[in-house]
C-alpha cells in the first residue's frame, strides 16, 4: 500500500456521499412535481448504485493483503449509476388539477411523485455522516503524517 492510499480511498468515499447528498436534494426539491420537464409524468425518485473499485488482481491471501502490493485489497468507490425508482407514486383526486389524468379507471386522480420526505431526511442524515467519517480518515492520516515526520527529524 502506498503513503497516500488511505486518502485516495476516502476521497472516493467522499465523492460519492457528495453525490448521493445532490441526488437526495433533488428528490426533496421534486417532492411535489407533478409534471417532468420531458413531459412523461410525474418526478420519480432518484438513487445512487455504489460499487468497490477492486484491485485488478483480487488473488487474496492471509490477511487480506493482495499478492500485488501495488493493487492493495481495494481502491475506493465509485458510482455506477444513478437509478429512477420505478414504483407508482401516490394518487390525489383533483380533476381541477392541469395534470389530473383525463381517461380511463383514474380519471381525475393525480399521480404525485414517489417521493417520501422522511425516508430522503434519513438518507440525507446517513449520507452527511459518511462524509464526515470520510473526512476523519483524511484528518487521521493528514495527523499520522505529521507524526511520523516529526520521528524522522529527531
Amino acid at each position: 500500500m502506498g503513503l497516500f492510499t488511505s486518502i485516495n480511498i476516502a476521497a472516493t468515499g467522499m465523492s460519492v456521499e457528495r453525490l448521493r447528498t445532490d441526488v437526495i436534494s433533488n428528490n426533496i426539491a421534486n417532492a411535489t412535481t407533478t409534471r417532468s420537464q420531458d413531459g412523461s409524468g410525474a418526478y420519480r425518485r432518484q438513487s445512487v448504485i455504489v460499487e468497490p473499485v477492486a484491485s485488478k488482481n483480487p488473488q487474496w491471501r492471509f490477511p487480506f493483503v493482495d499478492s500485488d502490493m501495488d493493487n492493495g485489497p481495494g481502491k475506493g468507490v465509485r458510482v455506477r449509476e444513478i437509478v429512477k425508482d420505478s414504483e407508482q407514486g401516490r394518487m390525489v383526486y383533483d380533476p381541477s388539477h392541469p395534470d389530473a389524468i383525463q381517461s380511463g379507471p383514474n380519471k381525475g386522480y393525480v399521480e404525485y411523485p414517489n417521493v417520501n420526505i422522511v425516508n430522503e431526511m434519513v438518507n440525507m442524515i446517513s449520507a452527511n455522516r459518511a462524509y464526515e467519517a470520510n473526512s476523519s480518515v483524511i484528518q487521521g492520516s493528514k495527523e499520522m503524517f505529521a507524526s511520523a515526520l516529526e520521528i524522522g527529524a529527531r
